[in-house]
């Protein structure tokens, strides 16, 4: 079938949901199986995720600020961040970045993706910017988005 059983395919589920909650403790400063709906940013990056400030309120609005959830309420939150982050692929910030290259040639100014970088979205710091930017730009200040994107997502 997949390489291997279904028993195997059940331990290994069981081994990341175990994962998943030793993380999730580790945010548990009670020891009451809860951490405050503050935390779930910072408990989701733990597992690995990367949402923005913008996602993790997307999903946890309908909680109070103070309130404390529990690993069955923060599970299906992560299942959703996880889902939703897996849409943006590289060609989605490539298509985005396209709209700046006014001549169409796959370059765009050093200084308008600087610029970008630190006012929309998540803004990142000058420093960010600096080490993202670094070794990309060509001797004309322009940067090829195309590889700049890749090499940023894929390493």
């Amino acid at each position: 079938m997949y390489g291997f059983g279904y028993q195997e395919l059940a331990n290994r589920m069981m081994s990341s949901m175990d994962e998943f909650q030793e993380a999730f403790q580790l945010f548990d400063s009670r020891g009451d199986g809860k951490i405050h709906v503050s935390q779930i940013g910072d408990a989701l990056r733990a597992l690995g995720q990367n949402p923005t400030e913008s996602d993790v309120k997307k999903f946890t609005h309908q909680h109070k600020p103070d309130e404390r959830i529990s690993f069955e309420v923060f599970l299906p939150i992560y299942q959703a961040i996880s889902k939703s982050r897996t849409s943006d692929t590289a060609d989605d910030f490539i298509e985005g970045l396209r709209h700046f290259d006014k001549d169409g040639n796959g370059f765009i100014s050093s200084a308008e993706l600087r610029h970008l970088l630190t006012t929309l979205g998540e803004k990142l710091s000058d420093e960010e910017v600096e080490t993202l930017l670094a070794g990309h730009e060509d001797s004309q200040g322009n940067i090829n988005y195309e590889d700049f994107v890749r090499q940023v997502m894929c390493g």
